[in-house]
């Protein structure tokens, strides 16, 4: 009796132990085709959708939620001291203050114009060698750029962006932002639009605007790609997952995601996007 009451008292002491809780990681969901997508026939046919799954299997050590949110949201939950991720975000000095990062997660074409082709020639004045001066565009007055409110587009044209005339730009709130920019540019209420080519002709195909409608262009300056990343609030707990990411990241195989990516490129664009994205994960893992 007094062995077994022994045995009794050990297992008690170390029942706490195996039945250490996990440390909860929440992961943030947007919609935001075709890195994430809600609903439709494409439903959880998005980049980062596929790539989640495999994140969460190789990281058993957390409790793992997905959580469905909008941009504010979002963005407000990463300045709290929960243990919060968004796998696609795109890297800016003044995030870096506050957002713990990973590596390079996959590669984007840059941000663009977007305007219908019975209204491109209005752009002319602008385009040099293919690209749009969007500075020189926006300082004109002669027409309003349509963007998403709050939306970080990269260093370079945030920049652009904030200093901009304010009676040069539409901004567009709410979660289906994009498709209400591209309802204002099909009723003629609006002649230009920003955003990432993928994203919007996606959007178009979903607005029932057919392809060959739209005309896009590049900008001047902003280069032909950039990253997108995953980031995690700026804590010891945050910054230890991102630790555990990246040296999940340098194992996973990127052709799959750039691959993925490329589906929903227009078909002129994939074999260079493809091309490129493949020399600078190589380039990555030589680092």
């Amino acid at each position: 009796m007094c062995a077994f009451a022994f045995f009794l008292l050990l297992a008690g002491q170390a029942q706490p132990a195996l039945a250490q809780p996990k440390e909860t990681l929440v992961w943030l969901l947007r919609d935001l085709p075709p890195l994430m997508i809600f609903e439709g026939s494409k439903k959880g046919q998005g980049v980062i959708d596929q790539l989640l799954p495999l994140l969460i299997a190789r990281m058993p050590q957390y409790e793992h939620t997905l959580m469905r949110v909008n941009r504010a949201r979002g963005l407000q939950m990463l300045h709290e001291p929960l243990l919060t991720c968004d796998a696609a975000l795109n890297w800016s000095k003044e995030r870096d203050g506050w957002i713990a990062f990973s590596i390079p997660v996959f590669r984007a074409m840059s941000n663009g114009l977007a305007v219908r082709r019975v209204d491109r020639e209005v752009l002319a004045p602008f385009i040099k060698d293919g690209e749009v001066d969007l500075a020189a565009l926006l300082t004109s007055g002669r027409e309003k750029l349509g963007i998403i409110a709050e939306r970080n587009y990269g260093e370079y044209l945030d920049a652009l962006l904030k200093q901009a005339p304010a009676n040069s730009l539409t901004l567009h709130y709410g979660n289906d932002a994009l498709g209400s920019l591209l309802q204002m540019q099909r009723l003629g209420r609006l002649r230009m639009l920003l955003g990432y080519r993928s994203e919007i002709r996606y959007q178009a195909q979903q607005q029932g605007i057919a392809e060959d409608q739209l005309q896009f262009y590049p900008i001047r300056g902003t280069g032909k790609y950039l990253s997108g990343y995953i980031g995690c609030t700026d804590t010891p707990q945050g910054r230890q997952a991102i630790i555990e990411i990246n040296q999940l990241l340098r194992t996973l195989p990127h052709d799959h995601l750039s691959e993925a990516y490329a589906a929903w490129l227009d078909p002129e664009s994939r074999s260079d996007y493809l091309e490129a994205s493949r020399a600078f994960f190589l380039h990555q893992a030589e680092q």
